[in-house]
């Protein structure tokens, strides 16, 4: 038996796009949507094996109704296919127990082999989020924190609680020129990327550790 898939996307061009490609591949399409709440329906509706979601749509972003399914035990394997790179939203999605996460970018060359692990039930990532997940499972030793200094665990604290550099400059009483060389120095201590984003998901993922 194919299996059945619907799809979801707010751009109209897109989603015929991959309802083609899919239906020249053999895979049964129920249906599709171009927003979250109508995709939720199809999903109650029609129980496909996969629904292969957008992330931003109107009235429910897909990550929205990943929650929804998981929420109602509704056993629909879900794939969220974006643009988005957000570290965040990777964490979210990996949380919810999505089951694929491809960037559009890649989305006909990699497709196909997400399904196929999808079918074997095994969770498929683009590469360049495996990259990133594989890096976020690797739990903090707390000998670690052992290095930062009082200020530096305390700017890590505002950090971890989305508080901008300027925010925390005003807090400490000191400048952002000094916030900003904390940041510095706890990203070379804990070994982080020099991506932007870095200090701030590690800081969410290891608050209960300061």
């Amino acid at each position: 038996m194919n299996t059945s898939i619907i799809i979801a996307d707010d751009h109209p061009l897109m989603l015929r796009g991959i309802q083609d490609f899919l239906t020249s591949k053999g895979f049964n399409i129920l249906g599709s949507a171009l927003d979250g709440q109508a995709a939720y329906n199809l999903i109650v509706k029609e129980k496909p094996d996969i629904a292969l979601l957008d992330i931003r749509m109107p009235y429910m972003t897909g990550l929205e109704v990943a929650e929804k399914c998981k929420k109602n035990n509704i056993a629909t394997k879900i794939i969220l296919i974006t643009f988005d790179k957000e570290e965040e939203i990777f964490d979210k999605a990996k949380s919810l127990g999505i089951y694929g996460y491809i960037l559009k970018e890649f989305a006909i060359e990699e497709i196909e082999t997400c399904i196929a692990h999808v079918e074997m039930d095994e969770p498929y990532f683009s590469e360049e989020i495996a990259d990133y997940l594989n890096k976020s499972e690797c739990t903090t030793d707390t000998s670690v924190l052992e290095n930062l200094t009082k200020s530096e665990r305390r700017v890590v604290h505002f950090i971890a609680e989305n508080m901008t550099s300027q925010q925390i400059a005003d807090t400490l009483f000191i400048s952002v020129r000094t916030i900003e060389k904390h940041r510095s120095n706890i990203v070379a201590k804990l070994n982080l990327d020099n991506k932007p984003t870095a200090l701030s998901i590690w800081a969410n993922l290891n608050k209960d550790k300061f």
